[in-house]
């Protein structure tokens, strides 16, 4: 089984799926996810999306749910690089996303998350 890196950029946590995401790794992602806020003490996350070219039900579920767990742990979700295709999917499938905050790319999540959190962009 593969899984999703997870990369550290100061209190960040950064995290970028490069690859199809099949039931074991996102449930390795979660579990990874969640020890990683804890042991860093992270205050977002950022969940790049940009190589995700088809979206389903299950994704957009996974999104949520990851979101809603980090907000759980005191971190912020923000996923970054959606394509319009994958945005228009998953509003034909009614998943709002609740809760997860939306960015154009990388550094516009990073600033998002300054933002949120009241630091200076």
């Amino acid at each position: 089984m593969q899984r999703v890196p997870i990369l550290k950029l100061g209190d960040i946590l950064i995290v970028s799926i490069q690859l199809d995401l099949e039931d074991q790794t996102v449930l390795a992602l979660q579990e990874d996810l969640a020890d990683s806020v804890v042991a860093h003490g992270a205050r977002g996350v950022i969940i790049d999306i940009t190589a995700v070219e088809i979206v389903d039900s299950f994704i957009g579920r996974m999104l949520a749910t990851i979101a809603a767990m980090c907000r759980m742990l005191d971190a912020q979700t923000v996923v970054v690089g959606m394509r319009p295709a994958v945005a228009i999917t998953l509003v034909e499938l009614g998943l709002s996303l609740g809760g997860v905050r939306t960015a154009l790319n990388l550094e516009k999540g990073v600033a998002l998350l300054d933002h949120i959190r009241g630091a200076t962009p």
